[in-house]
């Protein structure tokens, strides 16, 4: 059984629900210690961070920002237990939790996002510009209250929404230190699925399905029209429109495969914490979209978890509830959904930042396909070379080949295998590794 040893210091304000906390416990032969604490990063805006102290040499660890994606998927509820942290929703030790050998910072991002909440419905972000700058202001904050973690290698790693995220928050982090207004080692991001190019990606979906034998001839064809119509309405700038076809079109994939699950196509959704929704027809597009890619990662044991002993622990204040405003979070980016960020992750090579794509091989919603389309689509002079250049096998497990990875220069590409969407939920080696690489602690 785990011995805790706890010493916590909580300061809670009621009135600006200001909370802050530390926690160090021994058990399985290591120490961690945490700690956390809201940042009011606007005028009616809260964001809640989680950092774990890395168990092995954290004077020099790197520094690992997690971002989850929905958007309004929980960093420290979903990526923390059901991902990379030290426990998993049975609190229960981990084998390859990435807290092993890195600082690992969680952040509930956007505002409204598992424990960060808003007082106003006018303070929800309602674009990428917006949540870049609130996560710009939280790491100031995060740094003047951990300045010993300034000099160590900062890296974010994100996943599916999260990844469009992370291209804005490096863009404007980078703008920050330029300008003074932050002192950090920003080396890299590394893009998880990520939901860069929304449009190659849907449009990859039909061929790919086809490709593996999950669509015929008739099947194609309407999910390829009904592709196209997500990309008709992108190009006349009717952006919310496109967003709800894109929910039309994720029905007629459901429909014509007879329920392949988006986040990996070898998991039927009776399997998973997934939900088909294509013939409920009496849910909105929108509804149907947070029921698809948020409500699935705040329900059932993590969510008692999170509102029970996690929130407890943390000194969360009564009227906050985990995940509570996330369908507000999902409702108020509706416009900014379909929008590419590629131009940004243009702009991050040019800077010489570290830029890698990770891609689960069983994923659809942003399959492999997709993403090889957006990649094409950079500037980047690189690129050339790049493409030229030859990947090599990553081993685990016993010398077991895992995945595949290309690189040239600042740039580098990393196909996970036997993984869907959620990468470090399905392979879970590969994923530790593949971050070890990135961060050069291999």
């Amino acid at each position: 059984m785990r011995t805790l040893l706890v010493f916590v210091s909580l300061g809670i304000v009621f009135g600006s629900h200001t909370v802050t906390g530390a926690l160090s416990f021994r058990g399985h032969g290591f120490q961690e210690t945490e700690d956390w604490a809201y940042v009011n990063v606007r005028q009616d805006a809260y964001m809640f961070w989680w950092l774990y102290q890395a168990q092995k040499n954290p004077q020099s660890a790197p520094v690992v920002i997690w971002l989850q994606g929905g958007p309004g998927g929980s960093s420290t509820g979903f990526g923390n237990f059901m991902e990379i942290g030290p426990q998993d929703v049975n609190l229960k030790p981990r084998n390859a939790t990435w807290v092993e050998t890195a600082n690992v910072l969680f952040i509930d991002n956007p505002v409204g996002t598992g424990y960060s909440y808003t007082t106003s419905p006018n303070a929800f972000a309602t674009n990428n510009t917006q949540i870049g700058k609130d996560l710009v202001t939280l790491m100031i904050s995060f740094y003047k209250r951990h300045p010993e973690l300034k000099e160590n290698r900062l890296y974010i790693f994100c996943e599916s929404y999260g990844g469009k995220m992370t291209a804005g928050f490096a863009q404007a982090l980078l703008q920050a230190i330029k300008a003074g207004e932050i002192s950090c080692n920003f080396q890299g991001v590394a893009l998880g699925d990520s939901w860069i190019s929304p449009v190659d990606s849907v449009n990859s979906w039909g061929p790919y399905l086809y490709s593996i034998s999950l669509l015929d001839n008739k099947g194609l064809k309407a999910v390829n029209t009904a592709a196209k119509a997500v990309e008709d309405a992108f190009n006349q700038g009717k952006y919310a429109e496109a967003t709800d076809k894109w929910s039309s079109c994720e029905d007629v994939v459901e429909n014509q495969t007879d329920g392949v699950n988006f986040y990996n196509i070898l998991t039927n959704y009776g399997e998973s914490l997934y939900e088909r929704l294509d013939s409920q027809p009496h849910l909105t597009p929108l509804e149907k979209l947070y029921r698809r890619h948020v409500k699935p990662l705040q329900q059932g044991d993590l969510n008692a978890l999170m509102n029970g002993p996690i929130k407890k622990k943390l000194g969360i204040p009564n009227n906050v509830t985990w995940g509570g405003q996330a369908d507000e979070v999902f409702s108020h980016l509706r416009v900014d959904f379909m929008k590419p960020v590629y131009d940004v992750v243009d702009s991050l090579l040019d800077s010489n930042l570290s830029v890698v794509v990770y891609s689960g091989q069983l994923d659809l919603i942003v399959d492999t396909v997709g993403t090889e389309v957006w990649v094409q689509k950079l500037k980047w002079s690189g690129l050339p070379s790049y493409n030229n250049s030859s990947w090599k096998s990553i081993l685990v497990y016993s010398q077991k080949r895992a995945a595949f990875v290309k690189s040239y220069q600042n740039f580098a590409f990393y196909w996970i295998m036997k993984a869907g969407h959620m990468v470090p939920a399905d392979a879970p080696g590969t994923a530790y590794k593949m971050m070890q690489m990135v961060t050069k602690l291999v």
